[in-house]
């Protein structure tokens, strides 16, 4: 895809903290860095200029003890009002590529295509236009988990009119900003957005209805994807010369003993997270362990039909085969067991899984509870994705990065962790698997949804306690401004 960009890049020393060896391989040509945000995370102006509001703004204010601190998204990082300084950082950066998201309730403040707010259509062109004149590269997400709030009053993503308005939605995109971006993620981390908020209801909307609701989400979305996809390829490829996929989140499954009980555990895990949306898009349905385990989950508990709801024959062809690129959220790795198939009495995704899942107390930890520092997953993760999902699929990593509480711009955790999973990446190409850009999480620190501002992944420091937002620059600036510049890990590299 990116073959026609020209770099000169750069990545066996062995690391001081956890002993792995670095691979020291300068990158193939093609491959690009960058950095990313998300809309809702560092745009502020929650109300400003003709914004509608989303389903974060009403979960925050409707309740906000959901949120560490009582934290919002209102001004976050202000880059609504600060875009050009947030360009400047990228640009002394060095990224290749910035990827950011666009809030769907500021471009249409109801959700539907016939009410257009000028000024939030301004701000998007005003930041890609920014961005091509520092021969920065948009990577746009159309969704990141914003929700315009008139839409969720009517079921959000559970309901399938939805499929309709994103299309609506994407169309817009395309025809106001599509000459200009060539590079576009129509979901980020759906997973999310569709458990979290429908079915264990820990996100927004909030909604409660495990076992099924999440399900009716994944449905629709997977719909909506396809047929943005299909819409894009059909009317817009031609002229803009872009191309579209989708980005997913997994942790690395690696099973808790040799046994094959725990190896196919490990499998599973990775096929109902990744798998779950990555297979309908690739082979045009769900994967098959997730079709035989809710079904047979479905009628121990004297259901007619099964939970996971169904494709038709005409859609499964639609769906198959409709990216460009598989985008990959990747942070870290979980160890997996194996769970007795027990009668299930209140159902979920989590408990249809039938894994238990642990973290391994000797891995460093992170200021998130969830995200341990295990380099070596990087590798495994994107192997499995090539063995997956074929030779040919094109991963883009788009999230990458570790937090910490925020309070020291000395991040050497940071550091160390973004050294050793880039090394990863560079191993995982000489194993033959077709990555073509990585993406540190994040360009700043931000709004970290029901964490509010407790942990912090960003290279460049925000004061929050400052009307201002100053940005300050962390130690790991330097070290990625050398990766970016350079395209090394290691100051000595050896030749692609």
């Amino acid at each position: 895809m990116f073959r026609h960009r020209v770099w000169v890049l750069c990545v066996l020393v062995i690391s001081a903290t956890c002993g792995e060896e670095l691979n020291n391989k300068t990158f193939p040509g093609y491959f690009i860095f960058g950095t990313a945000t998300a809309s809702y995370q560092v745009e502020g102006a929650w109300n400003e200029d003709g914004k509608g509001q989303n389903i974060w703004d009403n979960f925050t204010h409707e309740d906000p003890s959901r949120i560490v601190g009582n934290a919002n998204g209102d001004i976050a990082c202000d880059s609504y009002h600060k875009y050009k300084e947030d360009v400047a950082l990228l640009k002394d950066l060095g990224v290749d590529h910035y990827r950011f998201s666009i809030s769907w309730s500021r471009v249409l403040p109801t959700g539907y295509s016939n009410e257009v707010n000028k000024a939030g259509v301004n701000y998007y062109k005003n930041l890609i236009k920014e961005l091509n004149d520092n021969d920065i590269f948009p990577l746009v997400t159309m969704f990141h988990w914003d929700t315009p709030q008139p839409l969720e009053d009517i079921g959000g993503w559970t309901n399938d009119t939805i499929v309709d308005r994103f299309v609506e939605y994407a169309q817009f995109l395309f025809e106001t900003f599509g000459d200009d971006v060539q590079m576009w993620l129509t979901f980020n981390e759906p997973k999310q957005t569709c458990n979290g908020g429908y079915g264990n209801g820990i996100l927004a909307p909030g909604i409660q209805s495990p076992g099924v609701g999440e399900y009716l989400c994944t449905h629709n979305v997977i719909k909506a994807h396809a047929a943005v996809w299909h819409l894009y390829d059909e009317k817009y490829r031609r002229r803009q010369n872009g191309h579209l996929g989708i980005t997913l989140d997994c942790f690395f499954g690696e099973p808790d003993s040799d046994s094959q009980e725990d190896k196919d555990a490990a499998e599973r895990m990775l096929q109902f997270n990744y798998g779950w949306y990555a297979n309908a898009i690739v082979n045009g349905n769900y994967p098959k362990v997730m079709r035989n385990v809710i079904a047979r989950r479905s009628a121990a508990q004297g259901l007619s039909k099964s939970r996971l709801p169904d494709f038709t024959s005409k859609e499964i062809q639609f769906i198959k085969g409709s990216f460009d690129f598989l985008g990959l959220n990747y942070y870290t790795v979980n160890m997996v067991k194996a769970r007795g198939s027990e009668v299930p009495v209140v159902s979920s995704w989590e408990k249809d899984m039938e894994v238990d899942i642990y973290l391994k107390e000797e891995w460093p930890k992170s200021s998130s509870s969830w995200l341990r520092i295990v380099p070596w997953g990087m590798r495994k993760m994107l192997n499995w994705m090539k063995k997956t999902y074929g030779d040919d699929t094109e991963i883009f990593i788009t999230e990458n990065g570790v937090s910490d509480d925020g309070s020291s711009l000395d991040d050497q955790i940071r550091i160390d962790y973004y050294q050793q999973h880039i090394s990863g990446v560079r191993d995982a190409l000489d194993d033959g698997v077709n990555v073509i850009g990585y993406t540190a999480w994040s360009l700043m620190d931000n709004f970290e949804w029901i964490r509010g501002y407790s942990e912090c992944f960003g290279l460049y420091q925000v004061n929050f306690t400052d009307a201002d937002r100053p940005r300050t620059p962390k130690r790991s600036v330097e070290f990625l401004k050398k990766v970016m510049t350079t395209r090394c890990v290691t100051d000595v590299c050896e030749d692609y």
